[in-house]
């Protein structure tokens, strides 16, 4: 009798913790500094702020990408390079390149490996990054450099500029939530707190559209 007490006891105290720490507007997670559109109005979005020069971004992937693999039929996700300052705009110009130049999911991991786990690249420097994308994508030097150089990639960099202000950001990796909410590894206390986080704010997110909340 006195055991199934204390296992009840401890349980009743184990609920009690997990309530507590639901996550909580202004510590782990908080509204965007400007409102965003998304793509999809009907779905809830969820976009990732990443810099390839990132270590914390680098362990990111991997959880990052089995959490997306279960996400429900109303959510998705897509990244979105942040571009804070000029330093980062090497690696912002080389994800926009490989999207236009359609090798985007063969060399986005192998990138980050580049950087991180070989250390063959610097993400400061766009001219040794324009090689590496002709090598490893096995295409020619000058459509490459041309993709860097594209009408449509300056429109995204000034794209992905708006869209790191608007977040109010403040580091990286960061999700950006249905264009309202936001949440990050240094906000939430780590990856997958994150993760929980931006699962919590889904279901919050859910909840006010079923009850016709804006």
């Amino acid at each position: 009798m006195k055991k199934m007490l204390l296992s009840l006891m401890l349980w009743a105290g184990f609920t009690a913790t997990t309530a507590l720490a639901e996550p909580q507007m202004g510590e782990q997670f908080d509204q965007v500094a400007q409102q965003m559109t998304t793509d999809q109005p009907a779905k809830i979005e969820v976009m990732e702020l990443f810099w390839y020069g990132c270590p914390h971004c680098y362990h990111m992937e991997h959880p990052l990408e089995a959490w997306v693999k279960k996400l429900p039929a109303d959510v998705y996700f897509k990244r979105m390079p942040a571009l804070p300052n000029a330093s980062w705009a090497p690696m912002a110009k080389t994800y926009f390149a490989m999207q236009e130049l359609g090798v985007l999911d063969k060399l986005h991991t192998p990138l980050f490996d580049a950087i991180h786990k070989t250390k063959s690249l610097n993400p400061a420097d766009e001219a040794a990054a324009i090689d590496w994308v002709t090598k490893q994508g096995g295409l020619d030097k000058i459509k490459v450099e041309k993709a860097f150089k594209s009408f449509a990639l300056n429109m995204q960099m000034n794209k992905a500029m708006q869209v790191f202000r608007a977040s109010g950001a403040t580091g990286v990796p960061a999700l950006i939530i249905d264009g309202k909410y936001i949440t990050g590894s240094s906000m939430a206390g780590g990856n997958e707190a994150a993760l929980q986080t931006a699962d919590f704010i889904i279901q919050n997110v859910r909840k006010d559209r079923a009850a016709g909340k804006k």
